[in-house]
């Protein structure tokens, strides 16, 4: 029940937060115009979270820009988005400047990038306040005290004075909320705001944004692709597909019974916790076969050195592990657990410092780069964001390539294209793709090209570093389904690295669980999702919303009782 039913009586009784009536945006291109959102009409009450969902392209984040006016100059808006009396489609620049943040604030999906780095957040949530009011110094900074103790920032007398990189991931995005209740605004577009977070710290923003509208009777305009997000805070939710709202619903109608074929496949593509994959088969190996493993970890250490005489930090310390021919083992923890040093460490990225690292029989602790060089063609890695790891100047068909010519495999020009060509297909991609360059694809595809690069040498060992955390549900379902075939087919081994426990266990054979530094829990896959025996992995799972709006409710009355439990 929200907010406006509790003091109202029916969510009727109140005018809208925001009206959005018949919303058409194009964006003009050098060729003919491109159609973003085709007759849109939402609204939103007070105390309300309505959840925007569909694939990336769908019109979901234009049509929550569209609120605060924030679309770029080649937008060709018609329609109206109603706030507080005002159509924001026909307010001027300086109009617009007084309904943000006063009317209307944002949430933006990245934290990091949102704050500015050379200013304390206590600077800059004043500064929202200066900007749309008339507060002293003093009033300012009182009023910044306040607010980041009501998301829940330690200490705020002392933290109003400190500077975002002294934040956590998680406090930083709290930090990001309280800017956008400072000024009392009565609507709150909050576009991917747990994206980057683990999910013990998502569960966390989550039970604040849930605050948010019961206690101060916010509207909330979501914008995700994380449906177990849905599941757990939204009343309302929107499915938009190519520019369209295909299905509007209460959320446990829309999981429990979805309409729109294009729903059904959206919530048919969730991955869910414990659901080990139709198309997952674990590789045995065979007569003749190598049985030693690729990798095998004895009380590896890694640490960082120090630096101006100060210790160095201990990264991971005292792990066990080994991975065998064709064998998947996810690597599971939250952010600094250590799991991406490790991923590094295996391909020679990072020193191991300590213990024993074998690596294709090579021991990686005091190696030398050139005794591992030859083995490197042995090895692929598949990075967390491929728009980053591709250069932008080559074609998708020279960034594959360029292993085969770095290692001496491309024997000709022809030769090399046919490879291409058959990786590309091997990925599901179109082979003219090869042409193109990586901003041409969209992430899913670049994800793929990112595989294809990877697997150009035939490795024997893929160390996946979070590939498919920025994806949407089904392009992520497609990329796991093409990763699962891939490993099948070739039976390369896999260090899976992912902080999303469902894509783990989809995949895994092993799951080991790293808690600062240390490897926790280690065991089968479906062991270890249904029978967690260590209290870190209890919470890790607890923590995991489910794409359900009533078992996630009772998970979430689980959680906080275990909580109040342990004081």
């Amino acid at each position: 029940m929200t907010a406006v039913q509790n003091q109202e009586g029916a969510a009727t009784a109140a005018e809208p937060a925001v009206d959005i009536r018949d919303l058409r945006i194009s964006f003009a291109t050098d060729g003919e115009p491109v159609s973003a959102v085709d007759g849109v009409s939402l609204h939103v009450q007070p105390g309300e979270v309505l959840a925007i969902v569909g694939e990336s392209g769908s019109g979901k984040t234009v049509t929550a820009k569209s609120i605060l006016g924030l679309l770029p100059d080649n937008a060709t808006v018609s329609g109206a988005v109603v706030l507080e009396g005002n159509d924001v489609v026909q307010l001027s620049p300086g109009q617009l400047r007084q309904v943000r943040g006063r009317d209307v604030a944002m949430v933006f999906q990245e934290a990091s990038t949102a704050l500015n780095p050379v200013y304390t957040v206590g600077w800059q949530i004043a500064e929202g306040l200066r900007a749309h009011g008339k507060y002293s110094k003093k009033q300012a900074r009182e009023r910044a005290v306040e607010i980041l103790g009501t998301v829940g920032i330690p200490d705020p007398e002392k933290r109003v004075d400190h500077y975002p990189h002294q934040f956590s991931g998680g406090q930083k995005q709290r930090v990001v909320i309280a800017m956008a209740l400072a000024l009392g605004s009565k609507v709150i577009v909050a576009d991917e705001p747990t994206t980057a977070l683990d999910v013990t710290v998502q569960a966390e923003i989550l039970d604040l944004l849930r605050r948010v509208r019961d206690d101060f009777g916010r509207a909330i305009v979501l914008i995700t692709h994380n449906m177990g997000v849905v599941a757990d805070l939204a009343d309302r939710v929107a499915v938009m597909y190519r520019g369209e709202v295909v299905e509007e619903a209460d959320v446990r109608d829309l999981f429990a019974n979805p309409k729109h074929e294009y729903t059904q496949q959206l919530l048919g593509a969730v991955p869910r916790l414990g659901a080990h994959t139709a198309y997952k088969v674990t590789a045995e190996a065979g007569p003749g076969e190598p049985t030693a493993p690729l990798v095998q970890a004895r009380d590896l250490e890694i640490v960082y050195p120090g630096r101006l005489g100060r210790s160095g930090f201990r990264a991971v310390g005292g792990v066990n592990f080994t991975i065998a021919p064709g064998e998947v083992l996810g690597l599971v923890g939250e952010s600094g657990s250590g799991k991406t040093t490790i991923g590094r460490a295996i391909v020679g990225l990072t020193r191991a410092t300590g213990g024993s690292l074998s690596v294709l029989g090579h021991e990686m602790v005091g190696y030398k780069e050139r005794t591992f060089r030859p083995l490197r063609s042995r090895v692929g890695f598949v990075f967390q964001d491929p728009a980053t790891s591709f250069n932008p100047l080559l074609t998708v068909g020279e960034a594959i390539a360029e292993p085969l010519l770095i290692h001496g495999e491309a024997t000709d020009a022809a030769g090399t294209k046919a490879r291409v060509r058959e990786l590309l297909d091997s990925v599901h991609l179109p082979t003219h793709y090869a042409e193109r360059y990586p901003h041409e694809l969209s992430g899913g595809q670049r994800q793929r090209a990112s595989l294809a690069r990877a697997l150009a040498l035939d490795p024997e060992l893929l160390v996946a570093d979070e590939p498919t955390s920025a994806l949407d549900v089904s392009v992520q379902a497609r990329v796991l389904e093409v990763f699962s075939e891939l490993q099948e087919r070739r039976g390369f081994a896999t260090l899976f690295i992912s902080h999303d426990l469902a894509v783990v266990g989809m995949l895994s054979d092993q799951i080991g669980v790293l808690y600062r530094g240390e490897l926790v829990e280690h065991g089968a896959g479906r062991q270890v999702l249904t029978d967690p025996q260590h209290p870190y992995t209890q919470r890790l799972l607890a923590s995991v919303p489910v794409p359900d709006p009533v078992e996630q409710k009772q998970r979430r009355e689980a959680l906080a009782a275990h909580r109040a439990a342990e004081g």
